[in-house]
C-alpha cells in the first residue's frame, strides 16, 4: 500500500508526519523501523499519527513512534511539529488546538511569527509518575551506574526524564552514560537522559539521549524536564531559555501544581509517499 507523508523537524528533531483523520494508518513495529532508516527509508528520529478526536473538548489525537518502534506517551518537539501541520494541511484553521494524547490532553498555541507555544502540564514529581523504582519522592536521587553513583533528578512530562547536572554539556558522557541509565533497571519503561549545563538563573545548555532513538539534536520534553529540575533545585527563575545542538526553545515553570510551557520552531522540510 502506498501511504503519503510529510517530512517536519523541530530543531533538527526529525519526525514522518502521517495524516490519519480520513483514514486509519496502521504501521507494525517492522514497517516503522523501515520508515525511520535514514538510509533504506525516509529516515527519522520519531513518526507521528495524527488522529480524529478520542476525547470530547479535543480535537486530533496524537501518536508517537521511535525509531526502534516503540510508541511513547509525548514528545515536545513532535507537538510543535503536529500543529504546524494540521493548519498547513487544512485540518484547521485555529490557532489554540486542543489534542489528546496517551497521557491526557495538551494545548497548542500557533503565534503570530508561527512558532508554537506548547502548554505540556504540570510536571510528574513522584517516582510513580515515570515509573521509577525508588524510596520515597526527592529532588535528588543517588543511581547506581555500574561501579559509579549518579545524582539524577526525576521528572515526567507524559514521558519518563532523568536529568544529571554537568559542568560542560561537550565533554558530558552521553554516549556511555545515555544507554545505561535508559535501559537501567529502576526504569522498568526506559527513561529519557538529560545532561545539563546551567549558564546563569535564565540560561541552559542540553544534550538528551532519548529511549529508543539515542542522542537527538533537540528534545522538547527534555528541555522541560530539565527547566523543573534546575527550578525544583533552586538554579533556575521561572523562564529559561534552553540551547540544545538543534537551536534553543523557551520554557517556563510557575512552580508545582502549574504547567510547563514551551514555545519553540516546527518546520516542513517536504512530501512524499512510501510504499509498505
Amino acid at each position: 500500500m502506498q501511504y503519503h507523508f510529510t517530512k517536519m523537524h523541530g530543531l533538527g528533531n526529525d519526525f514522518v508526519v502521517f495524516d490519519a483523520t480520513r483514514a486509519p494508518v496502521e504501521l507494525d513495529r517492522e514497517q516503522i523501523r523501515f520508515i525511520s532508516d535514514r538510509r533504506l527509508g525516509v529516515g527519522c528520529d520519531q513518526i507521528l499519527l495524527v488522529e480524529p478526536a478520542r476525547d470530547p473538548g479535543t480535537d486530533f489525537y496524537y501518536r508517537i513512534f521511535n525509531a526502534d518502534g516503540s510508541e511513547v506517551e509525548q514528545c515536545g518537539n513532535g507537538a510543535r511539529c503536529f500543529a504546524r501541520f494540521v493548519r498547513s494541511h487544512g485540518l484547521t484553521d485555529k490557532q489554540v488546538i486542543p489534542v489528546g494524547t496517551a497521557r491526557g490532553p495538551i494545548e497548542l498555541t500557533v503565534l503570530e511569527d508561527e512558532q508554537v507555544r506548547v502548554n505540556m502540564g504540570p510536571p510528574g514529581l513522584a517516582p510513580r509518575d515515570l515509573p521509577f523504582t525508588t524510596g520515597e519522592q526527592a529532588t535528588v536521587y543517588p543511581l547506581q551506574v555500574g561501579e559509579q553513583t549518579v545524582q539524577i533528578s526525576a521528572v515526567s512530562m507524559g514521558n519518563p526524564h532523568a536529568v544529571l547536572l554537568v559542568d560542560d554539556v561537550q565533554q558530558a558522557p552521553v554516549d556511555e552514560l545515555g544507554p545505561r541509565i535508559e535501559s537501567h533497571p529502576d526504569f522498568p519503561q526506559r527513561v529519557n537522559v538529560g545532561f545539563m549545563a546551567v549558564r546563569t538563573r535564565e540560561e541552559i545548555n542540553l544534550r538528551v539521549y532519548e529511549r529508543g532513538a539515542g542522542e537527538t539534536l533537540a528534545c522538547g520534553t527534555g528541555a522541560c524536564a530539565a527547566v523543573v529540575a534546575g527550578r525544583l533545585r533552586g538554579l533556575l527563575d521561572e523562564r529559561a531559555r534552553v540551547h540544545l545542538p538543534g537551536g534553543d526553545l523557551v520554557v517556563s515553570w510557575q512552580g508545582k501544581g502549574g504547567p510547563v510551557w514551551m514555545t519553540g520552531p516546527a518546520t516542513e522540510v517536504f512530501e512524499g509517499s512510501i510504499r509498505l
